[in-house]
Formats: C-alpha cells, sequence, structure tokens
C-alpha cells in the first residue's frame, strides 16, 4: 500500500474520525436527519479538509509559531465561506437543510485536528490524501447515520420509500433519534470488539494543542522545535 491510499485506508477503517475517535459530534447528530444531508454535510468537509491540509501544509515553513492557529482559522474559514457559497447557489436544497452547520465546519475539531496533528509535520501531497481519507471516512460515518435515521423515522432511505408509514418511528427523525442510532452503532462496535473510544481501543491521538497549559502535561517546546525542523 503507498502512502496515500494508506492515509485514505487510516481516514476511513482505522482512525475513522466518527466511530473510531468520536470527533465532530455535533454535526454527526444534527444534520443525519436523512442519509442525503449526511452526505452533503460530509462531502462538504471533506472538501474543507483536503484545500486547507493542502494550503496549512505548503505554508508550514513560512507561518510564524506565534500565528499558527490564527492563520490555520484564516485558511479553513476562507475555504469554508467558498463551498458555503457553492452550496447555496448550486443546491439550495441541501443549503437550506444544513443551516448554520455549514459555517460551522470553520470549528470543526476535525479539521483543525488534521491541521495540527498532520499537516504541519508533513509534506502538501500527503496531507492533500490525509484530507481526503479523513473526509470520506467523516462522509460515510454521517451517510450511515443519516441513513439508519431516515429508514427508521421516515421508511426510506434516500427519499426512496421501504417502509409503511404505519411503521415509521418518528422519533429518530428528531434531536433524540441521533443519540439512539449512534448508542446502537457505538454497541455494534464494541460487542464486536472493533476499536473504538467507548471501549479503550482507539488510536492514541497525535499530539494537538487544547490551549489549556495550566492542565496540559505535554512538552509543548519539544512540539514546537519539530514543527520549525519539519
Amino acid at each position: 500500500m503507498n502512502k496515500y491510499m494508506e492515509r485514505i485506508y487510516n481516514g476511513i477503517i482505522k482512525e475513522n474520525p466518527t466511530f473510531i475517535i468520536m470527533l465532530g459530534m455535533c454535526p454527526t447528530l444534527a444534520t443525519t436527519t436523512s442519509a442525503i444531508n449526511g452526505l452533503g454535510m460530509g462531502l462538504s468537509t471533506t472538501a474543507v479538509l483536503m484545500c486547507s491540509n493542502l494550503v496549512i501544509s505548503a505554508l508550514r515553513k513560512t507561518i510564524p509559531e506565534r500565528m499558527r492557529l490564527p492563520g490555520e482559522i484564516v485558511v479553513v474559514a476562507s475555504f469554508v465561506t467558498i463551498v458555503q457559497l457553492l452550496i447555496q447557489a448550486y443546491v439550495p436544497a441541501l443549503y437550506s437543510a444544513l443551516g448554520i452547520y455549514i459555517p460551522l465546519i470553520v470549528v470543526n475539531c476535525i479539521i483543525l485536528g488534521r491541521a495540527e496533528a498532520y499537516a504541519l509535520f508533513n509534506e502538501p501531497d500527503v496531507s492533500f490524501f490525509d484530507g481526503l481519507g479523513m473526509g470520506l471516512g467523516f462522509s460515510l460515518a454521517l451517510t450511515l447515520i443519516g441513513a439508519v435515521r431516515e429508514l427508521l423515522g421516515a421508511g426510506s432511505v434516500f427519499g426512496i420509500p421501504l417502509i409503511p408509514e404505519e411503521y415509521h418511528i418518528s422519533i429518530f427523525v428528531l434531536a433524540p433519534g441521533a443519540f439512539l442510532v449512534l448508542a446502537m452503532l457505538t454497541a455494534v462496535q464494541n460487542k464486536l470488539k472493533l476499536p473504538s473510544a467507548t471501549n479503550g481501543d482507539a488510536p492514541k491521538p497525535e499530539f494537538v494543542c487544547s490551549g489549556n497549559c495550566l492542565g496540559c502535561f505535554s512538552d509543548c517546546a519539544e512540539k514546537a522545535d519539530e514543527r520549525k525542523e519539519a
């Protein structure tokens, strides 16, 4: 497996941001009322992940250390704005369904997490594929959760009717349904003994600065030196 396919495999299977590391829970729970909404949110995040990883990696030796986080946020916010305008122009129905959660991609911990943990230490080409892998993993997870919620709550998947109306369980397309479906899927993971943040088998996350210096036991000076050498 070459380095590019390894990054895609890592994002989809090994370190899936939703099912393995459990990041980005806000859009995961809020936007998965249907399979198409989950897919739309996932692909929007994928586009931002790929582009921001590429640019941040290319600028990693140029951005001063003290301006690292503001610089990353400016890059991410720029791509989110582009994606938001494109969705509003060409897919207005999806834009209306996702609403405020499109601009909130800026503060999605998956985006800044991959920038801090991977793009700052690696070349632009592999950083781009890292963003692609993480984005595809996120998209697949959101689409699966959305499909289960739509099937149980509305009796359809991608708008295709599959279950008669009298068997619909409407709670699954409401807010509590998101928690129920995620809990059920996580329970299946644990039953099959698959890696997950809920059973302690998820891969140990790479260093990401939390901003809480008093409660942090990481050697920040050492990490700063590593960035300068990268």
